[in-house]
């Protein structure tokens, strides 16, 4: 029997390269357009955006039930000795809660862990959990590494307009509700809380990316960097800017470059580039 099986949900946005190399199970969560219900993953990221700038009403969203977790639980362990399931920010989303409330039927045979963040951001974790598995270390050993690598981890992103994060009601400790009325793009950093706040300001999206490469090397207090992230909601052209600028400034390639999944880019909206960076 195989020790340790490794879950996340879809909003680490990991691409299916990373999927089966990291041999992660995903649970998905759910995206609603009107009577219309899909499966995080069914709809691509392209018809996606054009559906939410096209619908007059806000798409909603859901996470996966406490039934659906345990159903994954359960197969899984007919294979496995444990899991280490790791979820978006509990701060973000009802996922990790419903996880909890799963786990309480195989006590400890389930180790949670709350990502504390977002998107790729979280997947950097599930990436270090991946790497410790096939190490071959033990479940306690991991859980206090990934503890260690959270705050390592630095997740910034850029929107193009405030009008998605603050209709979903994710707006966080995020200023500035007359942003989009003057064209302001938000930097926005996700706090060691696990909720948005506000980083800085720019006029423009090319400046905007500007500041968040700054940020981001700021962010590295003497640090080296790692791994690097770079994630885009129909934005490819300025994630690319983002990727290389990050990139020249790290002087380290990028692990992975893919759009932001359909249930965070309810909250974020098209426009919207981001990073995450682990140090160590």
């Amino acid at each position: 029997m195989k020790k340790i099986a490794l879950v996340t949900d879809s909003t680490a946005d990991l691409t299916e390269e990373i999927i089966k190399d990291c041999n992660v199970h995903i649970i998905p969560l759910k995206v609603r357009f009107g009577e219309q219900e899909f499966i995080d993953g069914e709809l691509t990221s392209e018809d996606f955006y054009r559906r939410l700038m096209e619908e007059k009403t806000l798409p909603q969203t859901s996470q996966p039930t406490p039934e659906e977790f345990s159903r994954l639980y359960s197969k899984l362990l007919e294979e496995y000795q444990e899991v280490i399931s790791v979820h978006i920010s509990s701060a973000l989303s009802g996922t990790f809660n419903a996880a909890n409330i799963a786990k309480e039927k195989f006590k400890e045979k389930i180790h949670l862990v709350d990502s504390k963040t977002i998107s790729l951001g979280a997947g950097l974790m599930v990436m270090e959990v991946a790497r410790n598995i096939k190490e071959g270390h033990d479940t306690q050993w991991i859980l206090e590494n990934v503890k260690k690598a959270r705050k390592n981890i630095e997740t910034l992103f850029t929107l193009n307009t405030m009008e998605y994060l603050q209709k979903g009601g994710r707006i966080g400790k995020v200023q500035g509700f007359m942003g989009s009325l003057l064209n302001i793009k938000p930097i926005i950093r996700v706090g060691d809380d696990g909720i948005y706040h506000s980083y800085g300001k720019a006029h423009s999206q090319k400046k905007a990316l500007d500041n968040v490469v700054q940020a981001c090397q700021d962010l590295a207090k003497g640090r080296k960097a790692i791994r690097l992230v770079v994630v885009h909601g129909a934005a490819q052209k300025a994630g690319i800017y983002l990727k290389e600028a990050l990139e020249y400034a790290f002087q380290l390639p990028t692990t992975a470059f893919t759009q932001v999944g359909p249930v965070i880019g309810v909250h974020t909206g098209p426009g919207t580039v981001g990073a995450g960076i682990e140090f160590e």
